[in-house]
């Protein structure tokens, strides 16, 4: 392309292809590279050409930076603009061609009058279509005006339509109203089913409680950092991991950040994780996952184990705040009613819930070492009945029944310091009091029967100070599942991974 020729200037090629935008993006990286050059080394070509090329690359950027995000069209009535995204719906109406169009902004309704420019293109146009439109926005008719709808009040008069990519004719209905598809069905098509506008309204929720904690814990002074993926030894002990073989070596795939979060606790005081964990659990019912986004809190100088609960309280109300404010038209799409978080949560022991439950109920449930769902169901309504809460923090649980950093009751050494967050009969969060003396972690490093040199850094640390310490964790899959009432943790998780699936089913059981 840079040869000279008779009839074509030195730099034509390259610039009549930036200027009608035939230019891919490596292509023009390739070009602005070359400018660059061109620029050092004066003497390659003369200054006309180099001009020609600045000039084309400017005109091609202005190009592709003149899109107006539909979510911003309020603001230009009476205003030419570009739009870019894929075709909702198509109809035709009389020799008018109307279609609503949609970017990750919002939505438009685009309407197309007989003679113009784009009224060919248009009567083309299926679903999914990915285009590029200029038009004008419009003030829409009084009569047409719908104030429940984004947009409600405008449309574009289309001038022009560029087509970018066509699409296939969609294998179900993908419309607000029509979608309802199994889930297993939406799960063998979750490329596409991602566009539906409810099911992205569940992961733009997913999105706030992921972003709030991150805010939540910043706010506090909590330092983030990320876990290893791959660890020597289990933190919670148990078989439900995914050894890995490891260059010969056997490991595992981390079903908890714990270990690590109380090591960088012991040099940074506070700090959080939002990571990945794997559990092998065998297990197909609608609350279990083998792959989840887990967000984990570790905090020291701590008094007792109600800092930790008072923490994880305020961080699930400032969630819950964010969402409502944040997500209020994704909540209204779903017809999702919040929790109710009163202003200080219930506490109970687990003997008070089971006193409560028999005293309630008639279940004679005293003397378990554990909750199991129907518990949770019964004393989740009678906190409900009693207080107006939908939630209710247990605590005091059989010390061998948990992991063996959790930290035993001084005056009842049988009950831990562990608690619970229970919301509609279901866990939210786990968390507690954890070992802090080094001599008291190796007691109980041998009753759990653990090997010391799996976990020696993580007892390294404590061998040399470590305050009163405690922390929590959530699912964020869980936490979404529950907020949004959803039947199936599958629906909260973008690429579920169980059992019988990763991306496509493994077998024919399952979802």
């Amino acid at each position: 392309m840079l040869v000279k020729s008779k009839d074509k200037p030195v730099a034509w090629g390259p610039s009549q292809a930036i200027m009608s935008g035939e230019l891919c993006p490596k292509e023009l990286l390739a070009l602005q590279g070359l400018l660059i050059m061109l620029i050092s080394s004066p003497f390659l070509l003369p200054q006309e050409s180099k001009d020609l090329y600045f000039s084309a690359l400017l005109r091609y950027t202005r190009k592709m930076t003149n899109r107006t995000y539909i979510k911003n069209l309020g603001e230009k009535v009476g205003q030419e603009v570009t739009l870019a995204g894929w075709i909702d719906i198509r109809r035709d109406q009389g020799k008018m061609v109307f279609f609503d169009m949609r970017d990750m902004s919002g939505k438009i309704q685009c309407v197309t009058l007989p003679g113009s420019e784009g009224i060919t293109v248009a009567k083309e146009m299926r679903p999914e279509w990915v285009v590029k439109v200029t038009g004008i926005v419009n003030k829409r008719p009084e009569k047409n005006v719908n104030k429940d709808l984004q947009n409600g009040d405008i449309e574009l008069e289309v001038k022009n339509i560029e087509v970018l990519a066509q699409a296939e004719t969609l294998p179900f209905d993908m419309s607000l109203d029509g979608y309802n598809l199994e889930l297993t069905t939406e799960l063998d098509h979750r490329a596409l089913v991602l566009r539906q506008p409810k099911v992205q309204a569940v992961f733009k929720v997913q999105e706030t409680i992921i972003d709030s904690f991150r805010e939540f814990m910043k706010k506090n002074e909590f330092f983030e950092f990320q876990a290893p993926a791959i660890v020597p030894a289990t933190a919670e002990g148990g078989a439900e991991v995914f050894p890995i073989d490891y260059f010969g070596k056997k490991a595992y795939l981390s079903q908890s950040p714990q270990l690590y979060k109380q090591i960088v606790m012991s040099a940074f005081e506070r700090c959080f994780s939002v990571n990945k964990v794997f559990r092998a659990e065998p297990s197909s019912t609608t609350r279990h996952l083998t792959e989840v986004v887990c967000l984990d809190v570790e905090m020291g100088f701590i008094e007792s184990w109600k800092d930790v609960r008072d923490m994880a309280e305020e961080t699930v109300r400032f969630i819950l705040n964010q969402v409502q404010t944040k997500n209020a038209a994704h909540l209204k799409l779903l017809n999702v009613e919040l929790p109710t978080m009163i202003e200080k949560t219930p506490t109970l022991s687990l003997r008070e819930v089971q006193k409560k439950i028999f005293e309630v109920y008639g279940r004679d449930v005293r003397g378990e070492k554990d909750t199991n769902p129907q518990d949770e169901r019964e004393i989740c309504e009678i906190i409900k009945k009693e207080t107006g809460s939908d939630f209710v923090f247990i605590y005091g649980y059989p010390t061998r029944k948990k992991p063996f950093y959790v930290y035993p009751n001084p005056e009842e050494p049988e009950f831990n310091e562990g608690m619970d967050l229970i919301c509609r009969g279901v866990e939210w969060l786990s968390g507690g009091r954890r070992i802090n003396k080094y001599d008291q972690l190796q007691e109980h490093v041998k009753l759990w029967g653990l090997d010391p040199t799996k976990i020696a850094m993580f007892l390294e640390a404590f061998k040399y100070g470590v305050p009163p310490e405690g922390g929590f964790a959530f699912g964020a899959e869980r936490l979404t599942m529950q907020m949004l009432n959803l039947k199936n943790i599958r629906e909260a998780s973008m690429f579920p991974r169980d059992m019988n699936r990763i991306d496509e089913k493994l077998s024919s059981d399952g979802y």
